[in-house]
C-alpha cells in the first residue's frame, strides 16, 4: 500500500480560530503533502509525472 510523505508530521497548530494558517511550518508540510501526493496520483494514471519544486524549509518557533 502506497503511502504518501511530507517533510514532518502532518499537523497544524493553533488554538483559535484561523491561528493555525499562521503556523508557517505546519502550513509548509500540508503543501508539501499535496504536492507529493499529486504527483503519486499522476504516477499511477499516466506512469510519469514531473516532481515539484521543494521550497526551503520554513521552521516556526512557538516559545517566544
Amino acid at each position: 500500500m502506497p503511502i504518501v510523505t511530507s517533510q514532518y508530521w502532518n499537523i497544524a497548530y493553533g488554538r483559535t480560530e484561523g491561528q493555525s494558517a499562521l503556523d508557517t511550518e505546519g502550513m509548509q508540510t500540508m503543501r508539501r503533502l499535496a504536492d507529493n501526493m499529486s504527483v503519486m496520483l499522476k504516477m499511477y494514471a499516466t506512469g510519469k509525472a514531473e516532481q515539484p519544486e521543494i521550497e526551503p524549509w520554513a521552521p516556526m518557533h512557538f516559545i517566544r
